[in-house]
């Protein structure tokens, strides 16, 4: 059995050509046909709901068929008309498909013909609506992209901020601000582990209230990211089952996800929305990068600041070397000039007198003293500019 769902109006005042083409044609094959028998009607009838098809006789009461085409094309009523004309009147036909007509029949016709006309006109029909569906999942398909790429030039500046942005705290904002942007979110925080109390701290935010934002370097309490700071998993909540959390003084909608390094929570990232709209999984995905991009740049810092560190201690420990080193050669130095004083003293003869042998022996002992402390004089220059430099 046909079943047409396509909704079709006669505009017809004869009864004769109303149940000819009604009853005995269209309804049979499963048309729906509504019937009236003036064009005023007719013109109420399709601002109410826009049929699928009118079929109007040129020769009305009152207003004519013509006068109903220019009255629904100036009201901006887009309709597929067919006209019914009696024969001789092919230049009302003519003048009516000037003025927007898509068909016409000529009375008296044949049903055969009455049904050809209506399914010509019918698959214009349908072709105009898959057309106008095709264009507008298309539309939706262009937005889907675009708002895709925008996701993605978001997540790509973060990744380019991490490696070249070297301001923790506007690097923590800025990654917040892209997890909102992407999550389509009304708020958004960041919050760091604190290894020595184990609490997370607020440490980067965008758009929290004034009393949220005095929590900033301190440990915050919005209720459900200890649920994610235990299980490592990211949570997304709403609704209901949201309402019995502090965060839900924010909004209606929010998801937690994870910082991990070292195989451990070391931060969260939070999004609110103010509506009840859940967070998507494609969304939650993103966060999930940006979270990853976080992960990099807290890892970095630590690895430089131990770096650093190293570096420090290092330094620190030259520089102790260096003066005990200088301790060392002042002593010794100390230590030659006493014995050259003896030697001196020998050589003079004020404390006996020396063999040739002996004075030579003294001699030489004098000499390579002078050498010893010569070259302690350069190195304690060296270890001087080395102790600046430390």
């Amino acid at each position: 059995m046909t079943t047409n769902i396509e909704h079709i109006l006669l505009v017809e005042s004869d009864p004769e050509i109303c149940d000819v083409i009604s009853r005995q044609t269209l309804q049979p094959l499963g048309y729906q046909v509504e019937v009236v028998s003036d064009a005023s009607k007719a013109i109420q009838r399709v601002v109410k709901s826009a049929p699928d098809l009118i079929i109007s006789n040129i020769n009305l009461p009152g207003l004519s068929g013509k006068d109903l085409i220019v009255a629904l094309t100036s009201q901006g009523l887009q309709t597929h008309l067919i006209v019914i004309a009696e024969k001789g009147q092919e230049n009302d036909v003519i003048q009516a498909f000037r003025l927007g007509a898509e068909d016409y029949l000529l009375w008296p016709a044949r049903d055969t013909e009455v049904v050809s006309v209506v399914e010509r006109s019918l698959r214009q029909v349908r072709e105009s609506r898959s057309r106008q569906q095709l264009g507008s999942e298309l539309k939706v398909t262009n937005q889907q992209l675009e708002h895709r790429i925008r996701d993605l030039t978001t997540i790509i500046a973060v990744g380019k901020a991490v490696i070249s942005t070297r301001d923790q705290a506007a690097l923590l904002k800025k990654m917040v601000e892209g997890a909102v942007y992407v999550a389509e979110a009304d708020f958004g925080w960041l919050m760091l582990l604190n290894e020595t109390t184990g609490g997370f701290e607020l440490a980067a935010h965008r758009k929290l209230p004034d009393v949220w934002v005095n929590k900033l370097g301190k440990t915050l309490d919005d209720g459900i990211s200890s649920l994610v700071a235990l299980s490592g998993e990211t949570l997304a909540i709403n609704g209901t089952a949201l309402k019995r959390f502090n965060v839900a003084n924010l909004g209606q909608s929010a998801a937690v996800v994870p910082i991990k390094g070292d195989h451990k929570v070391i931060g969260l990232f939070v999004i609110v929305r103010a509506k009840n709209i859940p967070v998507e999984k494609g969304t939650l995905s993103l966060l999930e990068a940006v979270a990853d991009y976080a992960s990099i740049s807290l890892v970095n810092a630590y690895l430089f600041r131990a770096l650093q560190e190293t570096a420090d201690s290092a330094r620190a420990d030259e520089k102790r070397n260096l003066k005990l080193l200088s301790i060392f050669q002042t002593e010794v130095k100390s230590q030659l000039q006493s014995v050259n004083h003896t030697l001196e003293s020998l050589l003079s003869g004020r404390m006996g007198l020396l063999t040739s042998e002996q004075q030579q022996a003294l001699t030489n002992i004098r000499e390579a003293n002078h050498c010893v402390l010569k070259s302690m004089e350069i190195a304690n220059l060296h270890q001087d500019q080395a102790l600046i430099g430390a």
